[in-house]
């Protein structure tokens, strides 16, 4: 498949930190399909003046604002970005500068956008359309859980002797526990936090084991504030000398374009954590066609939840086996797959993440343009309204 230049006519802006890796290659995907490099909009500069403009036919791209320190001071109220404390408040900040950008046609919708940062009323989402995921009891905010004794409630009443706990607005496994219990009280929690002496809560890389029931629930307790979501314990498939496996795919306009493998012998595979890239194609042989064709669907099938955001990046827990799958996450910002080229037979086969979704922006936006002429408004309803209210309920056993 040749390189596809998209829309010779296209005018990209995207809403970022400038010296962030993420607009670096998103501008260089641009100027490679023969286009103008993309206005550049700051989120510092959004924060600080209340919102940003944009033209009727501006290609609006939002992207990440992490990595920053300024904003993340600005969103979360901490100075040190390995705080894991302020979610929420990062949470509300983000989906208020979102709602304040005017005009252009948006590549990331601002309802769909709360939504996906809120993996309780994501997991609702999911599972109202039929998406296979794991049980939650927090699915789409039916349970509170103010603390560790919510937890072990909720634990006992569901028959979850293993969870993963998952702060409601975090990402990259910020301040994720992997919580087992067993016979006798026994407890073991697997988490990347570490907790100061003054208290506070900090993400680091290197992951640590807790067993004292104290200790866990002093962490529990110093999470939950800022709100938690609590999964089933998903029995992930192996790979690779015997490493649990996961996948994130990239899923453009609808199509499921580029896949990454993680494994890992911890129960988090992110590769900040000490996951490793997996073999893809041993994961596909692994899989067989007709199961690694439903994988991609089940991707594709959890996107169209948010059918007016262009690019999401979905969490595909195979169980062991690699006969079923079960969506973990949808991740907003979930493309920084640097030089990972798009699956064979796809519109992505030879495109990076970001030149995939240059290529089909304008077409996309050509579909998605509201038609009363007003770019910037959203006549369609939120992501948590679906078309078939009568869908089926289906989470994926454990």
């Amino acid at each position: 498949m040749t390189h596809e230049r998209g829309d010779a006519t296209a005018r990209f802006a995207v809403v970022g930190n400038p010296d962030n890796r993420r607009v670096i290659l998103f501008t260089r995907a641009v100027r490679e399909a023969g286009l103008p490099a993309p206005r550049v909009v700051p989120w510092e500069s959004v924060l600080r003046d209340g919102g940003a403009g944009f033209a009727d036919d501006e290609l609006v791209r939002l992207d990440s604002p992490g990595e920053h320190t300024a904003v993340d001071r600005a969103l979360r109220g901490a100075d040190d970005p390995t705080r894991v404390e302020g979610g929420a408040r990062w949470y509300a900040g983000f989906t208020a500068a979102v709602a304040s950008l005017r005009g252009g046609v948006r590549l990331d919708d601002a309802r769909e956008l709360s939504v996906l940062f809120d993996k309780r009323r994501c997991h609702g989402v999911l599972a109202a359309a039929g998406v296979p995921v794991p049980a939650s009891p927090t699915s789409g905010g039916a349970v509170a859980v103010r603390g560790w004794e919510d937890v072990r409630a909720v634990m006992a009443a569901h028959g979850m002797p293993r969870v993963f706990l998952k702060p409601a607005h975090g990402s990259s496994a910020s301040g994720v526990v992997a919580l087992e219990s067993g016979g006798l009280g026994r407890l073991r929690a697997t988490t990347s936090v570490e907790v100061t002496r003054e208290g506070h809560l900090h993400n680091s890389l290197r992951l640590r084991r807790l067993t004292g029931e104290a200790e866990i629930a002093a962490l529990v307790d110093a999470l939950a504030p800022d709100g938690l979501h609590v999964e089933r314990w998903w029995p992930k498939a192996s790979l690779g000398g015997g490493r649990a496996a996961d996948l994130r795919v990239v899923v453009v306009a609808g199509r499921a374009t580029h896949a990454v493998v993680r494994t890992s012998r911890s129960p988090m595979t992110n590769l900040h954590l000490g996951g490793r890239r997996g073999d893809l194609a041993a994961a596909v042989e692994a899989a067989g066609p007709d199961a690694w064709a439903e994988a991609l669907a089940v991707c594709e099938r959890a996107a169209a939840c948010f059918p007016r955001t262009l690019c999401v990046g979905v969490d595909l827990l195979p169980a062991v086996g690699w006969r079923r799958f079960a969506v973990a996450e949808v991740n907003a910002f979930g493309d920084l797959l640097p030089g990972l080229t798009g699956l064979p037979g796809t519109p992505a086969e030879g495109l990076d993440t970001y030149a995939a979704q240059v290529a089909a922006a304008p077409a996309w936006a050509r579909r998605h343009r509201p038609e009363d002429g007003h770019a910037h408004r959203h006549v369609h309803g939120p992501a948590d309204q679906h078309v078939n209210p009568d869908a089926r309920t289906r989470r994926a056993p454990a």
